[in-house]
């Protein structure tokens, strides 16, 4: 099963949503139980043959095999210290994005540890983490009649969890998946996010990337 911690937001559930159509069992947590089980109700209507599943973000965590992060970044150290010992030996997949905004214009916000994905390596030292899917706009995934043409950039330290997660990225279709080498390159794809917002806000668009010549 595939976990979405903070999974009612719209990153979360767009994901979980494509994963699910794409046959995966999927688990929406959140910290209140009840959105949790609205937004996996809200996914079964476009995927009523697969499992979709809500609960506490603890239970998510402790029962599902690879765990995404999906909360605002200034709630992802204390949310993962607060579940750390339910993620041990876990792919532990961060979507986090350090942004603030400013009269509707998105800045990338300076992690002390160079990324959230490197925040979340030391406050999860014995999980798998693999930074990916900072990029692709969840207006387009939470629209399951419009294509996704995009590339996912894929960075982690451990090679059979960037593995692992890239083929589950490249099970939603128009996705690819690229290696970005270690967490050291996560905050340079974190960062695009901010401008790929403001491309976003001056062009009306739901912009994403594609990496050519590979």
């Amino acid at each position: 099963m595939i976990g979405f911690v903070g999974g009612t937001g719209p990153e979360g559930r767009g994901l979980a949503l494509r994963l699910a159509l794409a046959g995966e069992t999927v688990a929406i947590g959140s910290r209140d139980a009840t959105r949790a089980a609205e937004a996996a109700r809200e996914i079964l209507k476009s995927t009523p043959t697969t499992p979709v599943l809500g609960g506490f973000n603890e239970d998510v965590a402790r029962d599902s095999e690879i765990v995404f992060i999906s909360v605002p970044y200034v709630a992802q150290q204390d949310t993962l210290t607060a579940i750390k010992d339910n993620l041990t030996g876990k792919t532990v997949v961060s979507v986090v994005a350090p942004v603030s905004f400013s009269k509707g214009v998105a800045t990338a916000v300076p992690v002390e540890e160079g990324s959230a994905a490197l925040q979340a390596k030391a406050v999860l030292p014995d999980s798998r983490i693999v930074a990916a899917f900072q990029t692709i706009s969840a207006r387009d995934l939470l629209k399951p009649e419009n294509p996704i043409d995009s590339d996912v950039i894929v960075c982690s330290d451990d090679e059979d969890a960037k593995a692992e997660v890239s083929a589950l990225a490249e099970k939603i279709e128009g996705v690819r998946a690229v290696d970005g080498g270690g967490l050291a390159n996560a905050g340079y794809v974190e960062n695009f996010t901010a401008l790929l917002m403001d491309i976003n806000r001056r062009y009306k668009a739901h912009s994403a990337i594609r990496i050519v010549g590979i």
